[in-house]
């Protein structure tokens, strides 16, 4: 079973990329959006004002409509994006002041779950999770340490050898999960990791991220399906016509 790192050991490997220009005063709180909104080229304003706190080990959803924005606020959490206002503060760090190796070695720290996976089809399952590690200069002997529990973890220890297109949907996701994982960040965000899964796969992955979070990580989910929302109890805001709305604590 992987381990999550502690907030102090994450934070302590990082501080040679902050300066006080990035670097905020902690407050126990692993994402603050502050008066934040996104304007496009073209002018259309995709998210208006956002104020958003998110405590470390916190698991929170994000619900509204395909094009409210949701990915868009995921994107501004990685760095993807950058916003035209306003503060977003991820881990301590101003990500829009972040570039080159700092922004690289800041999105180490962040796992990203994709909705349509994006595996690499000619690489098989532990070869797909192992790359993250290979491509931060980890050695094969600490990468096989971390790849057996990481896939037992998701349920595919049995599936380490195969390829992409002999998975089902959920495993695919599951290897996505997976590979996210495997370096122990202390944040996940899941960007509708449930929206080409049924029922049954959809509450499998959910259960995954749920444990993640038991295990420390913070756990940002965008998702539409509202009913999965209900199930899980966990603290709801929603993206409307760029602004967000908090429907549950």
């Amino acid at each position: 079973m992987p381990t999550v790192v502690s907030q102090k050991a994450t934070s302590d490997k990082f501080t040679h990329v902050q300066d006080s220009d990035t670097q905020q005063p902690n407050t126990g709180l692993m994402v603050q959006l502050r008066s934040t909104a996104k304007t496009y080229f073209n002018g259309h304003k995709a998210l208006l004002d956002m104020n958003l706190e998110v405590k470390q080990g916190e698991f929170l959803f994000i619900t509204g409509p395909s094009g409210s924005g949701k990915s868009t606020l995921l994107k501004l959490l990685y760095g993807e994006e950058l916003p035209t206002q306003g503060k977003v503060i991820v881990d301590g760090c101003d990500v829009a002041s972040l570039r080159g190796d700092r922004l690289s070695l800041f999105r180490r720290r962040i796992g990203i779950v994709f909705q349509d996976y994006k595996l690499i089809p000619q690489r098989t399952v532990a070869e797909n999770v192992a790359v993250v590690l290979q491509a931060q200069g980890y050695t094969r002997k600490e990468i096989q340490r971390r790849l057996e529990p990481t896939l037992k973890l998701v349920g595919l220890l049995n599936k380490a050898d195969c390829f992409p297109e002999q998975l089902s949907g959920g495993e695919q996701q599951r290897v996505s999960i997976a590979r996210a994982i495997i370096a122990t960040p202390p944040i996940l965000l899941a960007d509708e990791p449930t929206g080409n899964l049924d029922p049954d796969n959809s509450w499998q992955i959910i259960q995954i991220l749920q444990k993640l979070n038991f295990f420390g990580a913070t756990v940002i989910v965008t998702t539409h399906d509202e009913q999965l929302v209900r199930r899980c109890g966990h603290r709801v805001v929603q993206v409307r016509n760029g602004r967000l709305h908090q429907i549950s604590q």
